[in-house]
């Protein structure tokens, strides 16, 4: 096992090459001016963009450029964000946090209530159980998330004054600025609902949470329907192998035959999709933080896309490219956990 993490760990260099190497080749297609942006910091070098382009090589060959871009990573710097206004690097820092918060609040209940619909699906095969978790997961599947995040802004929040759209209520927004300024609020973790505790600002805490509800439901309801079918497949293929019939002749009784054979055997399936689940979950929190304003990876990204700004596509699609591989690995190693039948070694 130790092995096989070591293997993935140095493959990550062969990662970060070829996802920047594409990108870069991609970005050929904007002009020297445009690619000038990854390194203006200031307004005032807007006036000596010719300088920069000089200076940095934007009209030389691909090869150079992205040599160039290359040694510049090397040594901590990504460029800066017109979009952010700081660096890529303090962006994805101050970023991240918020989307991998956002990101696990949903996970635990996709994951949860998927596998705990899958398995009453599963156990109570074509019944009125089973027929309504199979029409809730085709439903689910087949709503997109922005049509789902809309109408759930349009019923609370327009209709209800519930839920407004951000990280916290104006009121408690303007009051972590001034307790920031001041220092009198210390970010421990960069996670604000870990720091909001750690700081005894319980406050700020539960305005927190209050803003995640309705971000979290929409990523939970669409993307927990694959997890559902997954888990009602995987767990009725389980039910009919022989070593669940083996078991039920020693005399065991149901629930342990359909959760601790069956079920865990099923699971297998589940971690599979789970992966990719979080993948998905970087993927969606596009879409869901642009509808709900929530200042996080995804808003960032589409904003950066929209306005062309190269420093900040390049350094956050080789963060979620690492982060990807981390998520297979993590699955990988699960995998050997809850079937001890896999060895890496």
């Amino acid at each position: 096992m130790l092995t096989f993490i070591v293997r993935r760990v140095l493959f990550l260099p062969v990662v970060f090459l070829g996802v920047t190497l594409i990108i870069v080749l991609l970005m050929q297609l904007l002009s020297p001016a445009e690619r000038a942006a990854t390194f203006i910091t200031s307004p005032a070098q807007l006036q000596n963009i010719n300088v920069i382009i000089d200076k940095y090589g934007l009209d030389k060959p691909w090869y150079s450029q992205y040599w160039h871009w290359l040694d510049a990573a090397l040594h901590g710097n990504l460029g800066y964000s017109t979009v952010a206004r700081t660096t890529v690097l303090n962006a994805i820092a101050t970023r991240f946090p918020r989307t991998m918060t956002l990101a696990l609040a949903a996970l635990f209940p996709i994951v949860g209530v998927g596998i705990w619909l899958g398995t009453a699906a599963a156990l109570n095969r074509d019944k009125v159980v089973d027929q309504f978790t199979r029409v809730l997961a085709i439903v689910g599947w087949s709503l997109p998330t922005f049509v789902l995040g809309i109408w759930l802004l349009v019923i609370f929040y327009g209709g209800l004054n519930w839920f407004q759209p951000g990280i916290l209520t104006t009121g408690d927004s303007i009051l972590l600025s001034n307790l920031t300024a001041n220092g009198a609020f210390h970010n421990y973790t960069g996670f604000l609902i870990l720091d909001s505790l750690f700081n005894g600002r319980f406050g700020i805490f539960l305005d927190f949470v209050w803003h995640l509800i309705l971000p979290v439901i929409t990523l939970s309801a669409v993307t927990s329907a694959q997890i559902m079918r997954v888990m009602r497949s995987s767990l009725l293929d389980a039910l009919g192998q022989d070593y669940v019939r083996t078991a039920r002749s020693k005399g065991l009784s149901e629930r342990v035959v359909n959760t601790k054979h069956a079920r865990r055997n099923a699971l297998i399936s589940v971690l599979t999709v789970s992966g990719f689940t979080i993948i998905l979950l970087f993927n969606g929190v596009v879409i869901t933080e642009t509808i709900f304003s929530y200042p996080g990876m995804g808003q960032w990204f589409a904003a950066a896309a929209t306005q062309l700004d190269y420093a900040s596509v390049l350094g956050g699609a080789v963060f979620t490219a690492m982060v990807v591989v981390f998520a297979n690995l993590v699955v990988d190693v699960l995998y050997a956990l809850v079937d001890p039948r896999i060895r890496y070694d």
